[in-house]
């Protein structure tokens, strides 16, 4: 995670952004865009539920509301699109954007499979956009960036163990919605639509993973998809974690820790951390370097979405693509596809293994049923 580029000059124009759903997810945009209205003009809002739409502009102030995406690209033209639907929407609304001029923010998961993500990644405009964004927004709170910059210092030495543990917990009700709990239209269960959030972030520390050993359950929901997934994640550089998504424990958490060398680095949260639910611990011989490399590291920016979005408006106020960009989506998802390969195929994955001929690249579930 490198440092953020230097903010625009008082002379660039505010991003003019449309954000596409209306539902709960899209509130976090839209406070996120308003409180920088130096950066941010929020022109258009779309939806095919009129009074969510209607709602919603009331809300936010946002002036044209549209229940047709194409109509209002070719009307509002916007610089910069947040596509906030549900998951099976997204491949061919990020298209539409992009094909109208129009860089793309879009909410995790970006696509229902890999095939489907590298169709939209092919659909950006090369070095001078438009380019599209994933909402992984993890990366961006100071606590990470503060261990990344520690592990790039060499103060914490080698990662040697990490676990990566969504434990979450969903009611049956939560799966009312005729879009939860399916492969065709979520594309997973908690390990693509929950769990990526910490897998993201586990990647943003540890860099590349060489193989995936995975199982799936069905424990206590009624749905196509797991709701329980474990893994082991083996890294380039010879770390190892244990991964664990879960919708079925009451005793809700987000945890990641990671064994360095020269220290243990703990964050324990919900659904997203501030400095304080950060913690790290020295290895003996090590407590003076890493405690005060620690104290002086970056501090006071939350996990939430106002962190990332800054960054991509300032990004394509520049000229340049904002974070986190599809290859690096690509990347996450990837890890998603081999817990699933894994599992189904009941045996080790590679990256090698999730190529245009695995029945995993082009959906998550290779076709298969739990």
């Amino acid at each position: 995670m490198p440092a953020p580029p230097p903010g625009p000059g008082p002379a660039a124009a505010p991003v003019r952004v449309a954000i596409v759903g209306t539902g709960n997810i899209a509130r976090f945009h839209a406070q996120a865009l308003r409180a920088e209205p130096e950066r941010a003009e929020i022109v258009a809002a779309v939806d095919i539920d009129t009074g969510a739409l209607d709602a919603f502009r009331a809300h936010h102030s946002i002036p044209a509301g549209y229940t047709d995406l194409a109509t209002m690209l070719a009307e509002a033209g916007p610089d910069l699109v947040h596509v906030c639907t549900p998951p099976g929407l997204h491949g061919p609304q990020v298209e539409a954007c992009l094909g109208a001029g129009a860089s793309v923010l879009v909410e995790k998961p970006p696509a229902l499979s890999l095939a489907e993500a590298e169709k939209m990644a092919a659909a950006e405009g090369g070095d001078h956009g438009p380019w599209m964004a994933t909402v992984f927004q993890h990366r961006f709170g100071s606590g990470a960036r503060r261990v990344r910059a520690l592990m790039d210092a060499g103060v914490l030495g080698r990662p040697l163990l990490a676990t990566c543990h969504t434990t979450w917990f969903r009611p049956q009700s939560y799966f009312d919605l005729p879009w939860r709990g399916r492969w065709d239209t979520e594309g997973g269960g908690p390990t693509m639509g929950h769990g990526i959030h910490q897998m993201d972030l586990l990647l943003a520390l540890l860099g590349e993973w060489t193989e995936v050993s995975a199982v799936l359950r069905r424990q206590a929901r009624d749905v196509q998809t797991e709701d329980v997934s474990l893994a082991r994640v083996d890294f380039a550089d010879g770390a190892v974690a244990s991964v664990v998504n879960s919708l079925v424990s009451p005793q809700e958490e987000s945890r990641i820790r990671v064994d360095f060398e020269h220290a243990t680095v703990e964050l324990v949260h919900l659904y997203g951390y501030g400095d304080g639910d950060w913690r790290i611990t020295a290895a003996p011989g090590h407590e003076d370097r890493v405690d005060q490399a620690w104290a002086a590291g970056e501090s006071g920016t939350g996990s939430g979405h106002h962190a990332q979005i800054v960054r991509v408006l300032d990004a394509l106020r520049e000229g340049t693509p904002p974070p986190v960009t599809s290859a690096a989506s690509l990347n996450t998802l990837r890890l998603v596809a081999a817990v699933y390969a894994s599992a189904f195929e009941q045996r080790p994955v590679t990256p090698a293994d999730l190529g245009p001929g695995s029945p995993f690249h082009d959906r998550m579930n290779g076709g298969r049923t739990l």
